[in-house]
């Protein structure tokens, strides 16, 4: 009797193998024909890429930059402009008692430059721009047209 039971027992293990036998190997050949051997672990290798970058990305910008020797800084700016200056076009306004000044130049980035003093007198204009702008006043007085608004 136990025997006979074995025998059975053999026989359904072997039939249930080859069930399994025919199921993957099945499902291999679909996997073949559909080109799923090379589609099904991409999902997993862009997981796994998207993770390693993640973890780059977080341990770099996580990281303190201290230089060893900070570069020197000059903190004194100078401001000189060596442009072209095209027109100075002054607009006294005795009323208010202030001139208004319009500086053209050829620099495409600095193509109008407006200045405002207060006072009225062209010869006092001419120098307070002259200063402003650190060139002659004998420049100025060339360059500079009036207009008076009463």
């Amino acid at each position: 009797m136990v025997s006979r039971l074995t025998k059975l027992v053999c026989r359904f293990a072997r039939v249930e193998n080859l069930k399994h036998q025919n199921v993957f190997s099945d499902f291999s050949k679909l996997l073949h024909r559909t080109g799923g051997e090379f589609w099904l672990p991409l999902p997993s290798i862009a997981l796994l890429l998207w993770f390693l970058g993640n973890g780059t990305a977080a341990l770099v910008l996580n990281r303190s930059y201290d230089s060893a020797s900070p570069l020197p800084v000059d903190r004194r700016l100078a401001a000189n402009l060596s442009v072209a200056i095209l027109a100075i076009n002054a607009e006294i306004d005795r009323r208010r008692g202030v001139t208004t000044v319009l500086v053209k130049t050829a620099d495409p980035t600095l193509n109008r430059t407006q200045y405002e003093f207060p006072v009225v007198r062209a010869d006092r204009v001419e120098a307070a721009l002259a200063r402003e702008l650190k060139i002659p006043a004998s420049k100025v007085k060339k360059l500079i047209g009036y207009r008076i608004k009463d």
